[in-house]
């Protein structure tokens, strides 16, 4: 079955007269003589049989293209969970120590480390059940071992939810079915493989579905009509590749790892191989079907379920740059996976919308604690202006100049080096040294001496040292220690926040609430004034952001710095009105 032929099996009858053969119809030869044939037979005139023959091979044609498109299609498996794995699964996801389950399963699947990339790619994969999944970059050295992660997390989701590609053509994304990708897995194993891509893969994540139009040939009519194509996300993409310059468009839109390529994770690879070959590593080997299946059974029984953060309107981020208006929205996206993974130890709430009952999950701190402590590993390295290889180099550079310029005792702007003596002795490769080099030079960590006459160039190291303590640090996020102060209880949300969130406000707490989580009346005495007013808001959210009370009341205007509230009087002065305040 083929676009390129269409072979059938043709009967043309009149009464108890009938002609009957089979033939290419796209062989213009052959439909000459069967036309010819049959209208000796039946004794009709060629043209009738020419006409009847055109419809049939239109009609052909459009069964042809829809078996084709079918057979070309994923078929959908369905799953269905006896009851003891049902209760197993649902143990694992009712688990207080769920988090640590999963990374101790992991390593029990022979991956040992990397627990930062372990557990922000397998929540990358529980986001693909939100409306703005996350999208992973696993970039690394070749043989390092991004392949290996990969697939590692991909095996803990259930097959039927992850579609992987070793290569995709450039329009190759948007012919695929319209629900084929939605709340599934795109996984690319080289990106290499996926150049052409690239385009469709950026929409993809950026606007949640595709679109195009193409031509075609209308089955009826034969003449050539414009159809469009759709398919629908959200979808999660994940993709491993050894390029460090990527395109930065893409990099922008998802969440860069970096595979720990340290001396100690290679001799713990190495003894986690020699492991393998022995009895326990047997063993091991044998329980890691088990730990995938329970995995992959937990991921069906998560339900696509709104995720609300009664918690956000407290929640800072960097703005300096534009490009923190999508880092921002992964840190968004990371908590609500978080939640979303611990739905089965959360109470749902059931509200009214539209007059239907939709059913909602909240997230609670101990999820932005947590959250917080990934952003500072994953979105702080992204964040950074060097790739993570390159930012290895530079510290690696730094210990070298500052041991030389110590044992030769001279100033530190003083020392000179060669790239040879980088080679030498840092180990690096020529090529690998002159690449993160000129990176450096460019973005002015190091400083290029010429040479005159045919001398060499000599370099000096001007990096002054910050953030060596090799724990990467986002700066500008809330403090979680103050809102646990504001909230003692981090299981039961605050309704008031739950209900703004959704933009419907029901009585609760004494009374209801009004759009900036205040309780304003009772049941009894809707009129009645707001219980905390202007003043007391803003303490409270200086309370969360980590200011203290102070007279005047302090706002925040930005990341570490505090300005004034405004004042204004009325009258004698015995009355002070806050900012915003209206005088009563």
């Amino acid at each position: 079955m083929a676009y390129d032929q269409l072979k059938a099996n043709i009967l043309v009858s009149q009464g108890e007269k009938f002609f009957v053969d089979t033939f290419d119809l796209y062989a213009a030869r052959c439909r000459a003589v069967f036309t010819k044939q049959a209208a000796e037979k039946l004794r009709q005139t060629e043209d009738t049989i020419k006409l009847e023959l055109g419809r049939v091979l239109l009609k052909l044609e459009e069964l042809q293209d829809k078996q084709i498109k079918e057979a070309l299609e994923p078929k959908e498996k369905e799953i269905v969970l006896t009851p003891e794995e049902k209760a197993e699964a649902e143990t694992l996801l009712k688990d207080p120590r769920l988090l640590s389950r999963i990374l101790s399963d992991f390593e029990k699947c022979g991956i040992l480390g990397e627990e930062t990339n372990k557990l922000a790619g397998y929540l990358a994969a529980v986001s693909r059940k939100l409306e703005k999944p996350l999208a992973i970059i696993i970039q690394s050295s070749s043989s390092a071992g991004k392949t290996l992660l990969m697939e590692s997390v991909l095996a803990f989701m259930p097959e039927e939810e992850r579609v992987k590609y070793s290569a995709m053509t450039g329009q190759s994304l948007f012919y695929m079915g319209e629900k084929n990708l939605k709340h599934k897995i795109l996984a690319i194993v080289e990106k290499e493989g996926a150049e052409r891509a690239s385009y469709a893969l950026k929409l993809l994540q950026s606007e949640g579905e595709l679109s195009i139009a193409s031509t075609g040939k209308d089955p009826h009519t034969g003449r050539l009509v414009t159809y469009e194509y759709k398919v629908q996300g959200p979808v999660m993409i994940f993709i491993a590749t050894t390029n460090v310059d990527i395109d930065e468009e893409l990099q922008n839109r998802c969440t860069m790892l970096s595979v720990d390529e340290s001396r100690e994770q290679t001799r713990a690879i190495h003894q986690i191989q020699r492991e393998s070959r022995t009895l326990k590593g047997f063993l091991k080997r044998s329980e890691k079907p088990r730990i995938l299946k329970l995995h992959q059974n937990a991921q069906r029984l998560l339900k696509l379920i709104p995720v609300l953060n009664p918690f956000s309107r407290f929640l800072t981020f960097l703005d300096d740059k534009t490009r923190l208006r999508r880092d921002q929205e992964k840190y968004l996206n990371l908590i609500e996976a978080l939640a979303l993974i611990h739905q089965y130890q959360r109470s749902l709430k059931t509200i009214e919308r539209w007059g239907s009952p939709v059913q909602c999950l909240e997230v609670n701190l101990d999820d932005i604690e947590i959250a917080n402590r990934l952003a500072h590993e994953v979105l702080g390295r992204s964040l950074d202006e060097l790739f993570p290889q390159t930012r290895r180099f530079l510290l690696l550079l730094d210990e070298l100049v500052k041991k030389e310029w110590e044992e030769k005792k001279m100033g530190r702007g003083e020392y000179r080096f060669y790239r040879a003596d980088l080679i030498q002795k840092i180990g690096w490769s020529y090529d690998q040294v002159r690449f993160h080099l000129e990176r450096l030079i460019e973005r002015e960590y190091v400083i290029a001496h010429f040479g005159s006459r045919g001398q060499r160039f000599t370099y000096e190291l001007i990096y002054d040292g910050k953030g060596k303590d090799g724990k990467p640090f986002l700066p500008g996020l809330i403090d979680v220690k103050a809102l646990r102060k504001k909230y003692p209880s981090t299981t039961t949300s605050t309704l008031g926040c739950f209900q703004e969130s959704l933009g419907i406000f029901k009585w609760g707490l004494g009374g209801h609430w009004d759009r900036v989580g205040r309780v304003v009346g009772t049941p009894e005495n809707p009129d009645e004034k707001s219980v905390s007013d202007e003043k007391n808001d803003i303490s409270e959210k200086n309370a969360c952001l980590g200011i203290p009370p102070q007279n005047p009341i302090y706002v925040n205007t930005g990341h570490n710095q505090t300005t004034p509230a405004t004042k204004k009087e009325k009258g004698n002065g015995s009355k002070k009105l806050l900012a915003g305040e209206k005088q009563p």
